[in-house]
């Protein structure tokens, strides 16, 4: 089993702490696991992406060029990557921010309303690990548990009071995409 996830976004939208959390949480399971970050110079607003490969064996290359998942948190990075997604793969798109469809048959397109969902948790911020959620109901790659877990490790100590309000919005994701596969098999 091999996964190959590429998660793009803004600076500030978490795409690389997804990465990270993601990334973690296969560690935590002794799963092999590669990190790769990409980004601008920009502190806000520039590109942010990562790749993230999760296998049961070694992997022989850690850059992610054919994604099995790309999470799209934005108009550009769904329009610059969707190619780059293998046929029959997955992609999450934050349809908040992504106005434009997923234009190739050949994937399976989830939309997510994650900042949406993250003010309604009362928190913008959160928006991130809402598509996380999603992104472990739609995979199983790891459990929500070990991302949990992962939170206390990825996450600075200045913002583990946020800790809580981040599982709310993991868990929420989860139900979003339980609510999306059942309307798909209706």
């Amino acid at each position: 089993m091999l996964e190959e996830f590429y998660i793009a976004g803004f600076g500030g939208q978490g795409a690389l702490s997804t990465g990270q959390l993601l990334a973690h949480a296969g560690l935590m399971e002794g799963k092999f696991v590669s990190y790769v970050p990409f980004y601008g110079v920009q502190k806000r607003g520039g590109m942010a992406n990562c790749g993230v490969s999760i296998s049961d064996r070694q992997i022989s290359c850690p850059i992610v060029t054919e994604p099995t998942v790309l999470v799209a948190m934005n108009n550009s990075s769904l329009e610059r990557y969707e190619n780059t997604v293998v046929s029959g793969g997955l992609v999450v798109a934050n349809r908040s921010l992504v106005d434009v469809p997923v234009k190739r048959k050949d994937i399976r397109a989830v939309p997510v309303y994650a900042n949406l969902e993250a003010e309604n948790l009362g928190d913008s911020r959160v928006a991130n690990n809402i598509i996380l959620g999603a992104l472990l109901e739609l995979t199983g790659i790891v459990s929500i548990k070990a991302v949990e877990d992962s939170l206390r490790i990825v996450l600075p100590e200045r913002h583990h009071e946020m800790i809580p309000v981040n599982v709310k919005a993991l868990k929420r994701g989860v139900e979003l995409a339980k609510e999306y596969k059942t309307s798909v098999k209706e």
